[in-house]
């Protein structure tokens, strides 16, 4: 097979959607360095929403985003707690995600009372080599469309990596 025509993974990013900012907040930028033992980055309220006492500007999720090694064992970690199943609506072009209602499903991940249960989302973005092309500051170039990944090219990742798509 052509290298380059080689599916892999780009990065896999994981989010937690706190809703709330304060000790609540923290306490899941701690989980989420333990887990995947690296620093996590806060996100922020676009706009304020009354009736959930979200303010614009307010730090309600936290999120990290995963490459090579790092996301390929993550990745394998989170499928297993899927029991590697997905649905064909949890696919896209080049990408599939999915959501962990608990994060103590995780393997080697213990319940801690202090910290409580978070959920988290999973989405992993595939590519293949040459699509640095796209985002070089020289010479710029769009990534040909036989070139892309395609729906089909990420279901047929999946099942190498031993994924049952329903």
């Amino acid at each position: 097979m052509n290298p380059m025509r080689e599916v892999i993974i780009d990065k896999v990013v994981i989010n937690m959607g706190i809703g709330e900012s304060g000790e609540r907040h923290k306490k899941a930028m701690e989980l989420i360095e333990s887990i995947v033992n690296q620093r996590p980055t806060a996100t922020y309220a676009k706009k304020t929403i009354r009736n959930f006492g979200i303010r614009k500007g307010e730090a309600i999720g936290v999120k990290v985003t995963l490459r090579g090694e790092k996301a390929i064992n993550f990745l394998k970690n989170a499928l297993a707690v899927k029991e590697f199943k997905l649905s064909s609506k949890q696919i896209g072009d080049g990408e599939f995600s999915f959501g962990i209602q608990e994060h103590i499903d995780l393997p080697g991940v213990e319940y801690d009372p202090d910290i409580g249960i978070f959920g988290l989302q999973v989405s992993c973005v595939l590519k293949r080599r040459g699509y640095r092309v796209a985002k070089r500051k020289r010479a710029r170039r769009k990534v040909g469309k036989p070139h892309r990944v395609t729906k089909e090219d990420t279901i047929e990742f999946l099942k190498s990596l031993g994924v049952e798509v329903e």
